[in-house]
């Protein structure tokens, strides 16, 4: 048979059931007293519960934040040459991310003490017995199977196509009370297709020289990504923890708002910096097809073949005299010279008449 343990029941503190038959004290005021004291003692315990929390997720925030920085900072590191001042940078980083981690443990520690101290407490007449039609909802994100890169690409080009607008309208607001609103009433943006979405607007701005409006909208973007980030550190759904972010960035202190400010000078340097790879392989695209239009019958680029040439064939083509050419011909050795008027002919710099070809 099963046994049932009575121990619960040794320790429970029930001070307002205590007869208290003195004439010179009044029972029900003290029943009170000892209420309203033992109802405040509750209330900091459960406050030191919520502080400790709140501070386990903002370092462990702040330690993704110093770990994408050093992740960063390595990176440049191994592609450029050594610089004294990107060096102590990294250093500087490195030593933040130890201390992190460091206060991580610790807040982790002291999590778990406040718990097992929670276990101990004596049950009270408050504590005692829970309702009996009650229910709880856990604002936890469900499982959700991993998607394959192509479904990732059809559900941001869905996405983008019928919230493009919203998205950029949040892009361009500037003050927090507004921000928070606006996904107050559009909470379906609160998600990673919004930021992606963002910081490729600040790249097409940034393309298009208007430099103003991509350090707006890489504002709004670090305000998404930072949303984001303390869902992922809370494991809830980020449509219900947006209101704390703004909460905190309207009351943060000098070190929040130093993790909010490096974070957006790292994506601004990033966008600068796609912006003119693009910029630069869009060029490189152009001039690569302005030289297949001027590919010749041979398939060699004119422009190629003049600047290969010598001085004096050059100025005969300059100058559009064939009896130059001429000269220019028999000055060359006969195997340079047919080598070079057939490098002409192949980029059409020169078309022999039709009594040359029958020649």
């Amino acid at each position: 048979k099963m046994s049932i343990d009575y121990g619960v029941w040794d320790h429970i503190y029930v001070s307002d059931d205590e007869d208290v038959t003195s004439p010179f004290v009044d029972t029900p005021s003290l029943f009170r007293m000892r209420h309203r004291a033992r109802v405040d003692k509750m209330t900091k315990f459960q406050q030191r519960c919520e502080d400790l929390e709140s501070s386990f997720a903002e370092c462990c925030r702040l330690l993704q934040g110093a770990q994408r920085r050093l992740g960063y900072l390595e990176e440049q590191m191994k592609r450029e040459e050594e610089d004294e001042e990107r060096e102590a940078e990294l250093k500087k980083v490195q030593a933040e991310v130890k201390k992190l981690e460091k206060d991580e443990k610790l807040f982790l520690g002291l999590l778990e003490e406040h718990r097992r101290d929670e276990k101990k407490l004596p049950w009270n007449v408050d504590t005692i017995c829970r309702e009996g039609f009650s229910k709880s909802v856990f604002n936890i994100q469900p499982e959700i199977k991993k998607e394959t890169q192509q479904e990732k690409v059809e559900k941001h080009k869905t996405f983008v196509e019928k919230y493009a607008k919203k998205m950029k309208h949040f892009g361009m607001l500037r003050r927090w009370d507004d921000s928070q609103k606006y996904l107050s009433d559009n909470p379906h943006l609160v998600c990673e297709e919004s930021a992606n979405y963002l910081v490729v607007l600040c790249i097409d701005f940034e393309i298009d020289e208007k430099h103003a409006l991509m350090e707006q909208v890489a504002h709004q973007a670090i305000v998404m990504q930072f949303i984001l980030d303390l869902a992922r550190t809370l494991n809830v759904d980020p449509r219900g923890c947006f209101r704390q972010f703004f909460s905190n960035i309207k009351t943060a202190n000098a070190e929040y708002q130093n993790a909010f400010d490096r974070e957006l000078d790292l994506l601004k340097e990033r966008v600068r910096r796609c912006a003119q790879a693009q910029m630069e392989g869009t060029m490189k695209e152009l001039e690569e097809e302005e030289r297949q239009k001027r590919l010749g019958p041979g398939g060699l680029d004119p422009v190629e073949v003049y600047e290969s040439l010598p001085k004096e064939m050059q100025r005969s083509f300059d100058e559009k005299n064939s009896e130059m050419l001429q000269d220019a011909m028999n000055k060359l050795n006969p195997e340079e010279g047919r080598y070079h008027l057939q490098r002409c002919i192949d980029s059409g710099l020169w078309v022999p008449d039709l009594q040359e070809e029958e020649d």
